[in-house]
């Protein structure tokens, strides 16, 4: 019978699931993240609460037998949030156990070749935001923009622009997932924002300072000043910034 496990969808929280399944010598798992909704009869569920002591345990286990770099692909698999990577994620783990030597190349197992395309598509969305931020600037000084990444990778974009704009407030806005990092000149958290005015978070036009369309319109003359017509390539122009990410850059607007 396939049990489920239902975690808090936190990287420590699967870990805590791992440690369930090897303690509870689970064979058939399925990962849900939150609650569980399902009316089936014959459903083994199991409500997993984080524990620093296994959760710790099983990352502990993994630090032995994976590199620093390997712990890493393991924690953006995770984070990408999409419908099977926290299956390939359990199944991954459980190959590192289980096997006597290290597993981080070994493309032929399904699941270390399933994260290894996840962590793929990850670091490629994560420089697609790096280049495709646009900041505006609000009344109050700080430096807005709102992203719709395909993946989940917010979190990767930290140390890129914290780097990059040390000196100023900024927050950068995910609005499908609806949550956002905000830094403060010191450092950065992670925020979420009402938005029951009506005023949507990709609608924040009212609050631009007066010079804010005047920059915009510098900005698209400069991009326009910039194109050799007749070098113009339309398919390799949207196969390197898709259309779907072109209702947030200032250019395009």
């Amino acid at each position: 019978m396939t049990t489920t496990l239902i975690y808090d969808s936190t990287f420590e929280g699967l870990l805590t699931a791992v440690f369930e399944v090897y303690e509870h010598r689970l064979e058939y798992v399925k990962l849900v993240k939150g609650e569980w909704r399902s009316t089936a009869l014959f459903d083994n569920v199991m409500q997993i609460v984080t524990d620093e002591h296994r959760y710790g345990r099983v990352l502990k286990g993994l630090q032995k037998k994976l590199s620093p770099n390997g712990m890493q692909r393991l924690y953006v698999a995770h984070l990408a949030a999409i419908d099977d990577a926290d299956a390939a994620v359990l199944g991954y783990i459980r190959y590192v156990f289980d096997a006597p030597q290290n597993i981080e190349e070994d493309y032929g197992n399904r699941h270390v070749m399933r994260v290894s395309e996840i962590v793929k598509m990850m670091r490629r969305e994560k420089h697609r935001m790096e280049a495709f931020v646009r900041f505006q600037r609000l009344q109050d000084g700080l430096f807005y923009s709102v992203i719709e990444p395909d993946f989940n990778v917010l979190p990767m974009l930290i140390r890129h622009f914290k780097n990059r704009y040390a000196d100023q407030k900024w927050m950068i806005y995910d609005l499908k997932r609806k949550y956002g990092i905000y830094y403060d000149l010191h450092q950065v958290e992670y925020m979420e924002m009402d938005f029951s005015d009506g005023q949507g978070a990709g609608n924040v036009i009212n609050s631009f300072t007066d010079d804010e369309d005047g920059y915009q319109h510098l900005w698209k003359n400069y991009f326009k000043s910039v194109n050799i017509a007749s070098r113009k390539n339309t398919k390799l122009h949207i196969r390197h910034i898709p259309k779907r990410y072109w209702k947030h850059l200032t250019e395009k607007i």
